[in-house]
């Protein structure tokens, strides 16, 4: 497995596999970006759910999708 899928999860990650998922640079993903508005849809929301799952988060998709965006989502999965 490549590091994406078995790194810890940090901030850093969040928006690392954001702009995978978006295929866009890291430096576009915008903190306080509404993350939909930007082309996050559910289905690449359920790709990086199951990736931070198997990082050992606790989340569910209601969680990511009522705030979407990686400073809410950072504060979610605790990460710093």
């Amino acid at each position: 497995m490549s590091n994406a899928l078995t790194g810890a999860l940090t901030r850093e990650r969040i928006r690392n596999d954001i702009a995978e998922v978006l295929e866009i640079p890291v430096a576009d993903v915008d903190d306080t970006a509404n993350l939909l508005d930007e082309g996050l849809d559910s289905v690449r929301v359920m790709t990086l759910l199951e990736r931070w799952r198997e990082s050992g988060a606790q989340v569910d998709l209601v969680d990511l999708i009522s705030d979407p965006t990686v400073d809410a989502w950072a504060d979610i999965l605790d990460v710093n």
